[in-house]
């Protein structure tokens, strides 16, 4: 398992929060350990063109930009496992991790970047179309559809919030809820409803997003649920917007979360409830959600590491 019999480091997660956190504990000289996760790269490992990460003017692939942060995060001595924590035991250091496969770490701290997954409708041309025309993230991807039609689905501040973004860039703007009414709070609502870029659609839902076949969106079938009449609705564009889910099931009773499942830090530090546990990237944050923000948080938490074992005296 690595050099030490008690790591120094564990990382949860190679996303952009964990794989920072790897590169600037590993430049500490505190040889860390990385545990892949379920998802290697996080999010950015399975999306395309990449235009808003800082120091590529000319966008580049999430994998790829995934893949070069690990090998800078290696080649400085991090060190990565496959496979992913299924539990954390121990109050104090050292914390006992459990792996999936019945292996077990010692580590003296533990920074989990686990992420947050994007909910999706769950059906199969969706996840065929994903990065070909279908996200799960407006302020990622908006710019690419420039005077075009897109659809927005949900009904929540998220899918308001994305549609108003995306008339920045898109021609129009239709959200496809599947009630008569939103959730969101009544003044996003009514920001968007007096947009001349936005229409809606209620009382539907998407039931398939065309064309797989050609690597493109270009339409969705949609059902009425009240009468159960289908039609195809013609756009160039589709945003998932119903939320997502904070990859934190394993800390439940055990780190402080908030009602939605997101790990509360002692900000702007990275410090949990637990002294030795740190949490930084989208398992903390659901408000900007962005490549960025989860690796400025990753680098803050391998700081806040290296000085609680400096100051721990371990």
């Amino acid at each position: 398992m690595g050099n030490h019999e008690v790591e120094n480091v564990v990382i949860m997660g190679t996303g952009c929060a964990g794989l920072t956190a790897a590169l600037y504990a590993a430049r500490a000289n505190l040889n860390p350990l990385m545990v892949e996760g379920d998802l290697a790269g996080g999010q950015l490992g399975t999306t395309t063109l990449v235009e808003n990460y800082p120091g590529f003017p000319e966008g580049v692939d999430g994998p790829v930009l995934m893949e070069q942060m690990r090998e800078q995060a290696v080649k400085f001595g991090a060190r990565i496992e496959r496979g992913f924590v299924a539990r954390v035991n121990g109050e104090s250091a050292p914390f006992q991790l459990e792996l999936d496969d019945e292996r077990t770490i010692a580590t003296k701290t533990v920074i989990v970047a686990t992420g947050a997954s994007p909910r999706y409708l769950g059906i199969e041309s969706e996840h065929r179309l994903l990065g070909y025309g279908l996200s799960s993230c407006a302020t990622c991807d908006g710019a690419f559809f420039r005077d075009q039609e897109v659809v927005v689905v949900g009904g929540g501040d998220t899918a308001m919030e994305d549609s108003l973004f995306l008339t920045r860039f898109a021609s129009k703007v239709t959200i496809i809820h599947r009630r008569d009414q939103f959730r969101a709070s009544k003044i996003m609502q009514e920001r968007a409803s007096e947009n001349s870029k936005i229409d809606f659609l209620w009382n539907s839902i998407v039931t398939e997003v065309l064309d797989p076949e050609k690597k493109e969106v270009t339409g969705v079938k949609i059902q009425n649920v009240i009468n159960k009449e289908a039609e195809t609705f013609p756009c160039q564009g589709v945003f998932i917007a119903i939320g997502h889910e904070p990859n934190t099931k394993i800390f439940k009773n055990k780190l402080d979360l908030d009602d939605q499942g997101y790990i509360l830090v002692k900000y702007p530090r990275t410090w949990t409830n637990v002294p030795g546990i740190f949490a930084c990237g989208d398992c903390v944050d659901h408000t900007y959600r962005q490549a960025v923000t989860a690796a400025g948080t990753g680098c803050a938490a391998a700081i806040d590491a290296e000085r609680f074992l400096a100051e721990s005296g371990t």
